[in-house]
């Protein structure tokens, strides 16, 4: 239990120094505490918030160790390996697209149109 704790660590240290979306998504999470108890209208809805951020940043973990361990395969373009390296892509912006509606949905709550 305990290598494995510092293993995460350490996969997401290396991510935070390597990868700037990370350290955006980790930004965003760190705003979106705050941001989440302001506009979310009840305790469920705050934690909701807060945990698509999260979905986020876990797919986007994800999608940097597929590209990591496409590029150590080969650097020689690989038409697959780019089909790949979209299909991780892909999966962030459905991440990002659940989240933003997360949010926009509590805003629309929060102001009374919904």
């Amino acid at each position: 239990m305990w290598r494995a704790t510092v293993n995460s660590w350490n996969g997401l240290i290396f991510a935070l120094r390597s990868e700037q979306a990370i350290r955006e998504e980790l930004a965003a999470l760190i705003l979106s505490v705050p941001l989440a108890w302001l506009i979310g209208t009840t305790p469920a809805r705050r934690i909701e918030m807060v945990v698509v951020v999260l979905l986020v940043l876990v797919v986007e973990l994800l999608n940097t160790a597929i590209e990591k361990l496409a590029d150590r395969l080969t650097t020689d373009h690989d038409k697959q390996i780019g089909q790949v390296k979209d299909m991780g892509s892909a999966a962030v912006g459905v991440a990002l697209a659940i989240a933003g509606l997360t949010w926009l949905f509590a805003i629309a709550e929060r102001i009374g149109w919904v």
